[in-house]
């Protein structure tokens, strides 16, 4: 089933696919990127699974509403949780969507059974380097980040195929507004001082050509939570699961069976 599901404050696009019993798993996509984000990564999950991904706020075919917050958003995941009853689902955040679950798992742990981060950080960046970005749109429109951001997202091969052109795509055709209240909500969010809070097992994920949040920053995430694991998958970029879907749902199949999820 793909919906738009009305939360009240805000009206989010979801889909949610599989058996209503089953283990559920839910998704939440980086910055610039829709829920077609997870697409490669499905097909090679184990059977059985309950899915659900969601565009954030202003993101794919989601609300865009005024200025918001990391905590705003969990607030919106846990809002999926309980409208769609899922039992206790693992979480798996990339990007912006892992400073997401940092923030769901300190303020609604309860609700989530597991949590994986993938390429992500418990800070991501300066404050002056959102405040630079946001001004070159201002500026230029979202097309001017085009091309330095596939640099980030993506390895020297898979910049070569064909295939780069629709992410491309995607982000020039992001909801403007939308992306620049993420990339405030960015530059707010700091979990440096927070995360002795959350409890492993948490299953972190990094790309070794990682233009964004390289695998020194997965170090000192995965450090700063007590039980937490990290995997780096080499060769890729800021989005593994695309790169690497295989591999990628391979890693979190086997985190979703040590944690007793399925």
């Amino acid at each position: 089933m793909v919906d738009v599901l009305d939360l009240g404050h805000v009206r989010l696009h979801v889909a949610d696919e599989g058996p209503r019993d089953a283990p559920a798993v839910i998704f939440a996509n980086s910055l610039g990127t829709d829920f077609r984000l997870w697409d490669a990564i499905l097909p090679h999950l184990p059977p059985g699974l309950r899915i659900v991904r969601a565009d954030k706020r202003g993101h794919g075919l989601s609300q865009t509403t005024g200025p918001i917050s990391i905590d705003d958003l969990a607030d919106d995941v846990a809002g999926i949780i309980a409208a769609l009853e899922l039992d206790r689902p693992v979480y798996v955040g990339l990007s912006i969507g892992g400073l997401i679950g940092q923030s769901l798992a300190l303020r609604h742990g309860d609700a989530i059974g597991g949590l994986v981060l993938s390429n992500t950080a418990a800070k991501i960046g300066e404050s002056t380097i959102w405040t630079d970005r946001i001004a070159a749109i201002e500026a230029g429109g979202i097309g001017v980040i085009a091309e330095p951001t596939m640099e980030r997202w993506f390895s020297p091969a898979f910049r070569a195929t064909p295939d780069c052109g629709a992410w491309k795509l995607m982000l020039e055709r992001q909801d403007q507004a939308g992306y620049l209240a993420c990339c405030r909500a960015i530059a707010e969010a700091d979990f440096r001082e927070r995360l002795a809070g959350v409890q492993g097992p948490v299953l972190c994920i990094g790309g070794s050509l990682d233009g964004s949040t390289p695998p020194e920053a997965m170090r000192d995430l995965t450090d700063r939570i007590s039980g937490a694991r990290l995997e780096i998958i080499e060769g890729v970029g800021h989005l593994p699961c695309v790169e690497a879907p295989a591999l990628y749902a391979d890693l979190l199949a086997g985190h979703l069976r040590d944690i007793g999820h399925i």
